[in-house]
């Protein structure tokens, strides 16, 4: 398994100006290479015998993940007949989504769902769809889970768990309280920074990183606007009502981060064949309805935003530029720090089948 990438400022370079997207991360990788909301349980009582699951959420009510979980959860319980019961934990009560992978590993749960790159330091190629600009569009996010998932799957199967399914955020877009031109625009304010990509984007663009995750901190910085920037989907925006504060979003569709869904390998060998395999037709049917969710979010959350006052924009071509240069610099770092046995068994089916 590769060495964990940490990409700090000291490993960022000027990256060549010419060269299409594709061409350096074809280059970069040569060199790289080794050799239904609302849905409740059924509630039929358990059989004596019946196996008992608890899954936590790593989001909170109304969000869709949290509800394709909790479909998850219901269809599960209901296709085993009551054989085994899965109940879906709130955020929070107790876990975080910092905490998941962790009570999992100790038994104290048997899975949940977590951010793929939340979990990068321990699984390198859960942060691969983080990558700005590597994806375009969802079909192109789709494609990419396609090699990635079986990478990913056994990575955690070597630590001990089972990785069930994966739902993607909708792209990732730029909200401003002010308009943004080129790259130079995002100078000095401050930007709500949540992970690596997003604290080097900061960095990148001389704005002040503000390291605040979902939660109360980021409601209340956007109450008192204590931030200028951020860096999230349109369907978070929604979420936040995110016009309270923001004047402007644009549709980057930087990237789209997925959900990852996962249970104790422990948990999941004890079941019998019939049970295992109705484990894995309900997270199929998770999967693909959680795409379709992730799309119907998207087009969704953007005329919300323009019902409520916000302009939706495309990016202007010095913004555009200005995020290509930062793309191309971040995968290249990624590539050279991850290592290729992993990376290229998802990237170059990738590249080679556009």
């Amino acid at each position: 398994m590769p060495a964990t990438p940490r990409i700090t400022p000291n490993t960022f370079h000027a990256a060549p100006h010419a060269p299409a997207r594709r061409a350096l991360l074809a280059g970069a990788l040569v060199l790289a290479l080794p050799g239904l909301p609302g849905v409740r349980p059924a509630r039929a009582a358990a059989p004596p015998s019946a196996i008992q699951w608890t899954l936590a959420a790593g989001y909170g009510p109304g969000v869709f993940m949290t509800d394709n979980l909790r479909q998850f959860a219901a269809r599960l319980s209901e296709s085993s007949q009551g054989r085994l019961q899965v109940q879906v934990q709130a955020l929070g009560q107790p876990h975080s989504m910092a905490d998941i992978r962790k009570a999992t590993g100790e038994g104290a749960i048997t899975g949940g769902q977590v951010l793929g790159s939340a979990m990068s330091a321990e699984f390198p190629v859960a942060d691969i769809d983080s990558q700005p600009f590597l994806t375009a569009s969802p079909q192109d996010a789709r494609r990419l889970w396609k090699y990635q998932k079986p990478v990913l799957e056994k990575a955690f199967a070597d630590r001990g768990l089972k990785l069930l399914y994966a739902v993607p955020w909708p792209g990732q877009g730029l909200y401003a309280v002010s308009p943004l031109n080129i790259g130079a625009d995002l100078r000095g304010l401050r930007m709500r920074t949540y992970n690596m990509t997003t604290d080097l984007l900061a960095q990148y663009a001389g704005a002040q990183a503000l390291n605040l995750p979902s939660g109360p901190a980021l409601e209340q910085a956007l109450q008192s606007g204590g931030v200028d920037l951020m860096l999230t989907s349109g369907a978070t925006g929604v979420e936040m009502s995110a016009w309270r504060r923001f004047k402007y979003f644009y549709d980057l569709r930087a990237y789209y981060p997925k959900t990852l869904v996962f249970v104790s390998a422990r948990a999941f060998n004890a079941l019998d064949e019939a049970l295992k395999n109705l484990v894995l037709q309900a997270a199929r049917a998770a999967e693909d309805s959680g795409w379709t969710q992730s799309e119907n979010q998207s087009r969704q959350a953007l005329q919300t935003l323009q019902r409520n006052g916000m302009e939706v924009l495309a990016a202007p071509p010095g913004l555009k530029l200005f995020f290509d240069r930062f793309g191309e610099r971040y995968a290249i770092d990624w590539l050279k720090q991850a290592g290729g046995s992993e990376a290229s068994l998802v990237f170059a089916p990738y590249h080679a089948n556009k």
